[in-house]
């Protein structure tokens, strides 16, 4: 049994791994072989940084075609983070435009500016530091967590899909809920970093290690 961290240049990838063998016993590898990735029980898809450079690092290192293949043909479980989850979109209005991986119908948008609160502070963006979730939908990576459990987020984007059954959890950010959290088939994606959300977000990649599609 082993967990494959994909491995194409971006993304918090040892600190996922470190997570993630907190939580399982099985194997935790981080790689970019193709064979390895196919071969393992689950996978998970990190993103960090510019949602164009991990486009292109994805495609450089040829890897898009098998997470492409993975998602469509639903063979194993899939765990996107951060960028991770924004990727999975159709599109994204960073970098002035760029399309996605396009599984999950909607857009990635970026937070107003001039973002503020209900007392009219100014919020800060990007979105960094912890936030609330609303469990949206009953989903079994939710079990053990309360609705209303704080998460780690660092975003100056936020994703948001068109069909709402696959919303699974949202944040409220000034006047934007954002879709925090998103799932169909055996793919559950998240913006927030499970991996620095302490023990909501170890529970959740227990969850995930354990669940069966």
């Amino acid at each position: 049994m082993t967990i494959a961290v994909i491995d194409y240049g971006m993304g918090n990838l040892h600190s996922v791994a470190k997570a993630l063998e907190h939580v399982t016993h099985e194997n935790v590898i981080i790689t970019r072989d193709a064979r390895r990735i196919l071969g393992a029980t689950r996978v998970v898809l990190p993103g960090q940084g510019a949602i164009r450079d991990c486009i292109g690092e994805l495609e450089r290192t040829e890897l898009r075609g098998l997470v492409d293949d993975i998602l469509t043909r639903q063979a194993k479980p899939l765990l996107g983070i951060c960028v991770g989850q924004q990727m999975l979109m159709e599109k994204s209005e960073e970098n002035g435009g760029v399309d996605c991986l396009g599984f999950f119908q909607g857009s990635v948008d970026r937070f107003p500016l001039d973002m503020r609160d209900e007392q009219e502070q100014r919020l800060k963006v990007p979105h960094m530091g912890w936030n609330r979730l609303t469990q949206h939908h009953d989903h079994p990576l939710w079990e053990g967590i309360e609705d209303g459990e704080r998460f780690y987020f660092v975003h100056g984007y936020y994703v948001n899909a068109t069909v709402d059954d696959h919303v699974l959890g949202t944040t409220q950010y000034g006047g934007v809920k954002a879709h925090v959290a998103i799932g169909r088939d055996a793919t559950f994606a998240v913006q927030f970093h499970p991996e620095k959300s302490a023990r909501a977000g170890l529970r959740l990649l227990e969850n995930f290690v354990t669940w069966t599609p």
